[in-house]
């Protein structure tokens, strides 16, 4: 390494050292130094190009959920800097680690009005766990590192750095380019609950009649699939799931019930969260969407909890145990003290249960799944998917239509993180650009995008970004020409007083076909299946522009429109 180097380069060589391969991003006035130093330094890092900031970092995103690597935004000062901040509240939110570059105008111009000026550190504080703007280009290297252990460490999140101009043209020294290798990765450093908690927690457990697991994101961000599925089978317990939870189990597994709550639940997986005198939350926050607002578990229902953040602890319930520390290994240490105690015999009857549950949901949604009504009914768009998708695509959906839907009725087949939905902040728009990040994440993988369609109003640009990666994502949009959440809920709570929530139709397909993506509008429920086969398997962008029944007419599971 030569004796000479400037900050954007100690920048380009920081990432480098942290084991970052992909950097989605968009180029500003105040990044020139560091675009040249990318162009020009031999790092190994592929450099995403993306045509809006906001989707640069829900890139990052989706890159980071599917690969449990650090996802790494950049944008330029001013606007960029703006636009950077909604993935960034999503992923701290979330527990996802995202880290935002902004580059910033030259701290010798502070406060002299230069065009672009903005108080970035005080802009991502709020939205981030460590954020910080680098005054000094020797202070470079020791930032990045503050960084990324501080996404990485604890519950996970986003973190900031601000990079200003001058900077990135003075002298870093070196020899102080170097990173801990642990750090590329989350959760890093992962802490073991203290002795005797899953002692105390597996006793409150057998102590049960009904226990019902419910888990988070938490277990798929620890990758502690295994050990629930260990411990779910040798005890008999049902596990539900949140929607981010999803994934904890495999959900064709005999002991996974599905999604509970006011969101994806149904009343089938409803039932049993009522019935359960033993509620464990794992990495899970229990909060109103898979509470259904508190409305379950009751209160005095015995709870115990299993989560790496200590604040989540008895801040909705009264918690009998708390069980502090990284999911897996928390539950190794609760199968340890089952297997020191040779309980295996216990039965709680989760699995029958569960089948029953199961069974009647599926019923349920046959029938509507079936249907040959146009437009066509959301549930035969699902069921179309569970027929057209391999085992290991990763689904990516927005909050709107599609959520409730895929959430309640799709099975997903692995463990894992295989569907990914923003669920902290529900911006519309994330779900186009958010697949393009899980596919350089997971290439491999099938990757397929679920919105309506007022999120690809949101974030068509986008799709030119997805063509000149020629990255082969199949996007399916539900139409409806609506805000159809705010619709449904219209009805609901104001008496189907509709105002300001509807829009002219769009053609997507022939919108998505002027970028070059290999479209498709389907009206007739007969053609669904053919046509999403076609989709998935072309070798390229493609997208499946669905007319679809409008949410509000529909029996969609979300539980305030149910009553």
């Amino acid at each position: 390494m030569s004796n000479q180097m400037n900050g954007a380069e100690a920048m380009v060589r920081m990432l480098e050292a942290q084991g970052v391969r992909h950097i989605f991003g968009l180029c500003g006035d105040t990044t020139l130094p560091f675009y040249d130093a990318m162009l020009r330094l031999d790092h190994g890092i592929t450099h995403v190009l993306t045509r809006d900031e906001r989707h640069a970092t829900y890139m990052a995103d989706g890159y980071a959920r599917v690969t449990g690597r650090v996802g790494v935004a950049e944008g330029p000062s001013g606007g960029g800097a703006t636009y950077i901040l909604p993935g960034l509240i999503e992923a701290t939110e979330s527990s996802y680690a995202v880290l935002g570059i902004t580059t910033d105008i030259s701290v010798g111009s502070y406060g002299k009005y230069p065009l672009t000026e903005v108080d970035q550190e005080a802009l991502m504080r709020p939205l981030t766990k460590w954020n910080t703007v680098i005054k000094r280009a020797d202070h470079i290297p020791r930032m990045v590192r503050t960084a990324f252990r501080a996404m990485t460490t604890g519950r996970p999140g986003a973190a900031h750095l601000g990079l200003p101009y001058d900077i990135q043209y003075d002298p870093v020294d070196p020899a102080d380019i170097w990173a801990d290798p642990a750090t590329q990765c989350f959760p890093a450093y992962r802490q073991a609950p203290q002795p005797g908690a899953a002692q105390a927690a597996a006793e409150a457990i057998l102590s049960a009649k009904n226990p019902l697991i419910v888990c988070g994101g938490g277990v798929v961000i620890a990758g502690a699939w295994e050990e629930l599925d260990r411990l779910a089978t040798r005890l008999d317990i049902a596990v539900a799931t949140s929607i981010s939870g999803q994934g904890a189990l495999a959900e064709t597994h005999p002991n996974c019930l599905g999604v509970v709550g006011s969101n994806g639940g149904t009343d089938q997986t409803w039932a049993l969260m009522e019935a359960a005198d033993l509620v464990v939350f794992m990495g899970c926050r229990a909060g109103s969407t898979t509470t259904a607002r508190w409305e379950a578990p009751k209160p005095g229902t015995r709870i115990v909890h299993f989560d790496s953040d200590p604040m989540v602890m008895n801040a909705n319930y009264a918690t009998e145990v708390a069980v502090v520390g990284d999911l897996q290994l928390a539950l190794a240490e609760v199968n340890a003290v089952l297997d020191a105690r040779d309980q295996g015999a216990e039965s709680f009857g989760g699995a029958a249960a569960v089948a029953a549950a199961r069974a009647a949901k599926r019923a349920a949604f046959d029938r509507l799944a079936q249907s040959t009504a146009a437009p066509i009914r959301p549930e035969r768009v699902i069921a179309a998917l569970i027929k057209a998708l391999p085992p290991d695509a990763t689904i990516v959906s927005d909050p709107g239509t599609s959520c409730p839907y895929f959430s309640a009725h799709y099975v997903l087949p692995q463990p894992g993180r295989h569907f990914i939905t923003n669920r902290a902040h529900g911006a519309l728009g994330y779900a186009l650009s958010a697949a393009l990040g899980a596919w350089y994440g997971r290439p491999a993988s099938k990757t397929v995008a679920l919105m309506g369609d007022g999120s690809f109003g949101f974030t068509v640009g986008e799709l030119e970004t997805v063509c000149r990666t020629r990255a082969p994502i199949t996007f399916v949009v539900f139409s409806n020409a609506s805000f159809g959440w705010i619709k449904a809920s219209q009805q609901a709570d104001k008496g189907a007083r509709y105002y300001n929530v509807d829009f002219d139709r769009t053609d997507q397909a022939a919108i998505a076909a002027a970028y070059g993506v290999k479209s498709w509008r389907v009206e007739d429920p007969a053609d669904l299946d053919r046509v999403l086969a076609q989709a998935v398997a072309h070798n390229g962008p493609s997208l499946v522009d669905v007319i679809c029944q409008p949410l509000e007419d529909t029996a969609a599971p979300v539980r305030r429109w149910m009553g």
